[in-house]
């Protein structure tokens, strides 16, 4: 059975039960001579991606200030010109950066920046109002993300923003939003059959949070693209990957998780679905509250990613067996060295 919308937590925002990330489409920038960007990028096919999103029933669209140094928020904008009232932006502020450089500068989490961000990601996407606002800072202390509770609720009342949240793998972050400010309505955190979150979950259902899913596709690793022989460019942040992402090492995606992609394909695709709309009906199926942002830059991405609306959930025994599956994984990789190993859960110091 298909799953097409889905709430928004307690904002009542409807959505489509799948997003499009935007991080890809933003192109190249760096800090420093690390990239941050998937390399580069066509605009129009990008622009022609999110046309086919909404044709296809996808109205959720996730981008943030910082992607490309504000040219993937341009991008949106440009793309829904005219059908803005057909989608659900959210999009992200906490680090700054040099548009005519596209560098990455450091990050600011003051209520003085927070009110030029804003302003700022209005004007390139071209619209009044964002539907979603979510904090970018992962690890910013519990006190300060509190402290712009007052910022972001005075922005809800003057009609800048509908709704915000927290974007983090901390269920401690998630749940100061969640507990102590009335207009936040979602976490976006890293959730994937490859990377399960049931404390970020146990928060959501707590708070009656959405739980926006980024990574669902572990950066590529399970749309079956990939193999032990792969090489990423230079360029993209993929091929010289930072410490914080642990998909890829050396340019190349690392063994434990190609193994663990491995262990669950047969089980993903039994009835005809390719790997990533399994690993999409594997996400929906943990949840009610999940909301997978799949990064697309091409419109056969967002075709192949949009079909598995039609196929929904993972049945219970489809969901069982990946389970199964993961469990016998696990197991082997306990008993010795001889054996995978099993990755363990990281919180990384910083994440796009």
């Amino acid at each position: 059975m298909g799953v097409t919308t889905r709430v928004l937590g307690r904002s009542g925002i409807e959505v489509s039960a799948l997003g499009m990330g935007c991080w890809a489409i933003g192109g190249p920038w760096w800090e420093g001579t690390q990239p941050l960007g998937w390399g580069a990028v066509d605009d129009e096919e990008s622009v022609r991606a999110v046309r086919r999103a909404l044709d296809l029933g996808v109205t959720l669209f996730d981008t943030a200030d910082t992607y490309g140094a504000g040219h993937s928020e341009r991008v949106l904008g440009r793309a829904l010109a005219g059908r803005r009232d057909d989608a659900v932006i959210a999009t992200k502020w906490g680090y700054t950066f040099d548009e005519a450089t596209r560098q990455a500068t450091g990050e600011d989490a003051s209520p003085e920046h927070l009110r030029r961000a804003v302003t700022d990601s209005l004007r390139r996407l071209g619209t009044d109002r964002i539907d979603l606002y979510q904090l970018h800072l992962a690890d910013l202390s519990v006190p300060r993300g509190e402290a712009l509770i007052g910022t972001l609720e005075d922005l809800v009342a003057e009609g800048l923003i509908r709704a915000y949240g927290w974007s983090t793998d901390r269920p401690d972050r998630a749940a100061a939003f969640g507990q102590h400010g009335a207009g936040a309505t979602a976490v976006q955190h890293t959730l994937s059959v490859l990377r399960d979150a049931p404390d970020l979950l146990a928060v959501c259902d707590k708070h009656d949070l959405a739980s926006v899913n980024r990574g669902p596709l572990g950066m590529g690793l399970l749309t079956g693209k990939y193999t032990a022989t792969s090489t990423l460019p230079r360029d993209d942040v993929r091929g010289l990957a930072p410490g914080w992402l642990e998909w890829f090492r050396g340019g190349r995606p690392a063994p434990e998780w190609l193994r663990r992609v491995a262990a669950v394909r047969e089980a993903l695709t039994a009835d005809g679905r390719t790997l990533a709309q399994g690993a999409l009906g594997w996400i929906w199926a943990r949840s009610g509250r999940t909301v997978p942002i799949p990064g697309c830059r091409t419109v056969a991405q967002v075709e192949e990613n949009a079909a598995a609306l039609d196929r929904g959930p993972l049945t219970p025994d489809q969901f069982a067996e990946v389970e199964r599956r993961l469990a016998a994984l696990r197991t082997a990789a306990l008993r010795g060295a001889d054996h995978p190993h099993w990755p363990a859960p990281t919180l990384p110091a910083t994440h796009p």
